[in-house]
């Protein structure tokens, strides 16, 4: 469900190997070690891109930060979970953090916001 959160920003998205990891996380045929690799992939392009948040500086390249961090969370190994860690609900703020991002961008508003977004996403995966 987290890669499907993710899934509504991935427009946002800069980096090629990101795109692919969100690929991975939506694919229930993946092997563990491609799914390790995709972590570890979108984990280090948000770690690489953090330094754009907290600054003034551009919207657009912080909502990258944050749709990477969103398949991350959605990708991370259930061995590095914290103790009553959600992964899909980590997805889904980091999707909506990276739609604020967007926001701040983009004078237009939307109909549906990102939570509405997502409600509707988890009811069609339920």
């Amino acid at each position: 469900m987290g890669a499907r959160f993710a899934g509504s920003v991935m427009h946002l998205c800069q980096d090629e190997r990101v795109r692919r990891a969100h690929q991975i996380a939506l694919s229930p045929e993946a092997e563990p070690s491609e799914r390790e690799d995709a972590f570890k992939a979108a984990k280090a392009y948000a770690v690489k891109t953090y330094t754009a948040c907290g600054k003034d500086t551009d919207w657009l390249a912080q909502a990258d930060h944050f749709v990477a961090a969103a398949i991350a969370a959605a990708l991370t190994p259930a061995d590095q979970l914290p103790a009553k860690s959600n992964p899909a609900w980590k997805a889904a703020v980091q999707a909506r953090m990276a739609k604020n991002c967007e926001s701040m961008e983009v004078e237009e508003g939307e109909e549906e916001t990102e939570s509405d977004r997502q409600y509707r996403i988890a009811s069609q995966y339920l």
